[in-house]
């Protein structure tokens, strides 16, 4: 039997980490999974960096606040979170730019194939980066689709790669990312994982798993700001003889020797391209720093009681929405996603009263799981007010049903 939120909230070992962050008064924040929230104290930390390093130190800071060497220290915090070292991971460039660089590279590791295959739920801008890279390439090279249902069906000796997102963006399936890279070597192609939606919210294990590449955002569940930098991971078997496709300077083994002929660096700094973003990386440094000694099992079994506590309260209060995140533990993420034909006026009545998710075309409401500053009260609370918005048709007004840019 469930126990009650308040009793869920007084045992919760992780209860006091809710004071790492800063979330609004009145606001239950279940958006986590599109845009984390700030971390405590990261503007008062970021001044340092705006007035002190920059506006004082100037072009000094590169050498005397060791801006040259923060993608490396950034990189070693997000390497704890998804299973490897930091020599594996870099960290720069939007997460599309990474899909770019780690696709291109894994199949100049297979030159014989053509085929990149995916799954035709992935988040658009991965399969945009991979049709985009096929039409670039020419010669042959092709994406194609299968579904989480027949992707082991589809593999065959002509598939190079295999790009898929560890959690559907949408429902919150889970792949099992061991199994899933297992079959994808058998049929000898690359493994590539995106973790935009895992990275932070549950404990990846990406050199245990066996993946080849893997790339994730730093704006979710890392909670490193809009737009914050995103990484990249190649295995580490990889790492001499993957070659770049964008070679930009700071990829170079001497960039500060200017030669004109390109020789990508050692290890993983082969995959790095322009020069680091300073202030928005130092957000993300900061914000990293709220992982310090956190037990990821713990947020993970956190997780999971908060997704199990929403399905249960929103389907016995609105059975007219209707779930489709699976129900067993193993086969989600950190999130819970219900479907109703007027999925956006739905959302935009919630949020009007407090509770911010977000929607998916064409019919999902989307609902983040964040152990780390949500609490049971807080799940209980958000489904309270999501009945009242269903029973009083709060969502039925034409100023929530008009799309604003950015849904």
């Amino acid at each position: 039997m469930m126990a009650s939120a308040r009793e869920s909230d007084r045992r919760d070992p992780l209860k006091d980490h809710r004071t790492r962050f800063t979330v609004p008064d009145g606001v239950i924040y279940l958006d986590g999974n599109s845009l984390g929230v700030l971390p405590a104290g990261l503007g008062h930390r970021m001044s340092e960096v705006i007035e002190h390093q920059w506006g004082e130190r100037l072009v000094r800071g590169w050498n005397d606040a060791g801006w040259i060497d923060l993608p490396s220290r950034v990189a070693g915090k997000i390497a704890s979170l998804v299973g490897t070292s930091a020599n594996c991971v870099a960290v720069g460039d939007s997460t599309s730019i990474n899909v770019f660089k780690v696709l291109s590279a894994a199949l100049s590791l297979r030159p014989s194939r053509r085929v990149i295959l995916s799954d035709r739920n992935n988040f658009p801008t991965d399969l945009y980066v991979a049709d985009g890279l096929t039409r670039l390439l020419g010669q042959g090279y092709e994406l194609k689709l299968a579904t989480a249902e027949t992707m082991i069906d589809t593999l065959d000796e002509s598939v190079a790669a295999v790009l898929l997102t560890e959690v559907d963006y949408r429902t919150g399936e889970r792949y099992d990312m061991a199994a899933m890279t297992r079959h994808i070597h058998e049929k000898g192609a690359m493994a590539i994982w995106d973790l935009c939606h895992s990275a932070g919210a549950f404990p990846v294990h990406l050199d245990a798993a066996g993946a080849d590449f893997a790339v994730g955002c730093g704006y979710k569940y890392l909670n490193g700001g809009p737009g914050a930098p995103a990484f990249l991971y190649v295995a580490e078997r990889h790492l001499t003889s993957v070659t770049p496709a964008l070679s930009g300077w700071m990829g170079h083994n001497a960039p500060f020797a200017f030669t004109t002929d390109y020789t990508p660096a050692e290890g993983i700094d082969r995959m790095e391209v322009g020069t680091p973003p300073i202030l928005s990386l130092s957000a993300l440094n900061i914000a990293l720093d709220a992982f310090e000694g956190v037990d990821m099992t713990l947020v993970r079994q956190k997780s999971q009681e908060l997704c199990d506590r929403f399905i249960f309260e929103v389907e016995r209060r609105c059975p007219e929405l209707e779930l489709v995140t699976p129900r067993e533990r193993a086969m989600r993420g950190s999130q819970v996603s219900f479907r109703h034909p007027e999925g956006y006026a739905i959302m935009q009545a919630l949020i009007a009263n407090g509770v911010i998710g977000d929607f998916r075309a064409p019919d999902i409401l989307r609902f983040g799981m964040t152990p780390l500053y949500l609490r049971h009260t807080d799940i209980l609370a958000a489904a309270e007010t999501l009945e009242r918005v269903m029973h009083e048709r709060l969502w039925d007004r034409e100023e929530y049903r008009s799309r604003a840019k950015v849904t």
